[in-house]
């Protein structure tokens, strides 16, 4: 389908069933996706129904809107929890336990009032409950709102739960717009990362057969291209500038919800991000923003990218050092390393020859690298928000950066341009 043909009105796409040429039915079970200005004040008819609601914030994003909410329908509300935390929520079984201690019988609705950390915990909360939630967005600041993932840190690994999507977004520009400019900027960069995990997903077509729906792809890089070129604006808070980042951000959930898994909006880049997270929490090392991290991981693997297009593959051979590499995984994994190792075990993809398969596609593969935008453009892009990839150089340092070129593939079962550029250079 051309881009052109494709909605911008994030309602048309919900509560359908679309029949679609990549053989999957497409759907979506969010009812209600409200962004616009004053939005907040369309909540309480949509909690006409429930009259034991529990409302989960944390503390900054109950300082955002929370009092607003409970002003709105304080008389719906059956229980509060708010987590208090120094730094970041992590979205461990420590508040997973302390979220369900708070869901009594009577609980008819969950709803979060934040963005990345909040929405995930009450997605899979509510989802292990059998119960219906509502987010409103305090932030613009990553495209998880509308898919059924849940992100989770369990036994020091990042795991995605496929859980449920929300009943209902509300995204009331008036507050999203103030969110802390870091938020914006990891929004911003959670929808340049698109450019990253698209590729990577045609990449994998090629190399793996894996399933490819080019109706999904569109809608998502029409999203994207809505939004690549609103940085200057996102920094002045543009109203307009926001609500088309937050559609843009929902409409990639949507797309995760269509296929069924975040494999149309993650991928090397953000395995790169999550291996800085899930190495910051253990180590209690500073991480940025998860979008932010994304934005920074978006250069790094153009630049693979375009390595990989200047290299002569005809003679290459590929052999797997098992011992090495488990040395590597348990010095750079420590107490996450069991599960790391027993994944890519479970796998088995070392075990594949993969050079044979890229020898045979080489052109294809090449085409395919060669669509990304060049390191140069999301280099622009980067500073149109304020975002030098030296903050990114000097945070990590050169041997984390690199580690996280090798090894942050082997905490996921995706396929990626990280395997490609592994089975070229290492």
């Amino acid at each position: 389908m051309a881009i052109d043909n494709l909605t911008d009105n994030i309602n048309e796409l919900l509560n359908i069933k679309k029949e679609c040429t990549c053989g999957k039915t497409h759907s979506c079970d969010i009812k209600n996706v409200i962004v616009e200005n004053g939005a907040l004040n369309k909540l309480y008819k949509l909690v006409e129904d429930y009259n034991n609601i529990l409302l989960v914030a944390d503390q900054n994003t109950n300082n955002a809107c929370g009092k607003e909410v409970r002003e709105l329908i304080g008389k719906k509300i059956a229980d509060v929890l708010v987590f208090e935390s120094k730094g970041y929520l992590v979205p461990d079984e420590k508040a997973i336990d302390l979220f369900k201690s708070k869901v009594k019988e009577t609980t008819d609705l969950i709803i979060g009032v934040g963005s990345g950390v909040i929405n995930d915990l009450c997605k899979y909360v509510s989802f292990i409950n059998n119960l219906p939630y509502f987010i409103v967005v305090t932030a613009p600041s990553m495209d998880g709102y509308a898919s059924t993932g849940a992100a989770m840190i369990i036994n020091n690994m990042k795991v995605t739960y496929n859980a449920h999507v929300p009943a209902a977004i509300i995204a009331d520009v008036d507050i999203i717009r103030n969110a802390p400019i870091d938020m914006l900027k990891a929004g911003y960069g959670d929808i340049l990362g698109k450019f990253s995990c698209l590729n990577d997903w045609k990449l994998s077509h090629i190399v793996n057969n894996e399933y490819f729906c080019e109706y999904v792809y569109n809608l998502i890089y029409h999203a994207v291209k809505r939004t690549e070129k609103l940085g200057s604006k996102l920094l002045q808070r543009d109203s307009d500038a926001v609500k088309t980042l937050m559609e843009a951000l929902i409409i990639v959930g949507i797309a995760m919800s269509y296929v069924g898994n975040s494999r149309p909006a993650s991928g090397s880049e953000h395995h790169l991000s999550h291996f800085f997270e899930v190495i910051g929490i253990m180590n209690n090392e500073p991480y940025f923003l998860h979008g932010i991290d994304v934005a920074y991981s978006t250069l790094v693997t153009q630049n693979l990218r375009e390595k990989i297009l200047e290299t002569d593959i005809s003679n290459r051979t590929f052999k797997f050092d098992e011992a090495e590499w488990e040395k590597n995984i348990r010095n750079i994994y420590s107490k996450a390393a069991d599960g790391v190792i027993n994944l890519q075990r479970k796998l088995g993809w070392y075990e594949q020859d993969k050079i044979h398969v890229y020898k045979e596609h080489w052109d294809k593969i090449k085409e395919v690298l060669k669509e990304a935008p060049s390191s140069d453009e999301i280099m622009k892009l980067l500073n149109s928000v304020c975002l030098p990839i030296e903050d990114f150089e000097n945070m990590y340092g050169k041997e984390k950066i690199d580690n996280a070129i090798w090894f942050a593939k082997d905490l996921k079962d995706r396929y990626s341009v990280l395997w490609l550029y592994y089975h070229c250079f290492r």
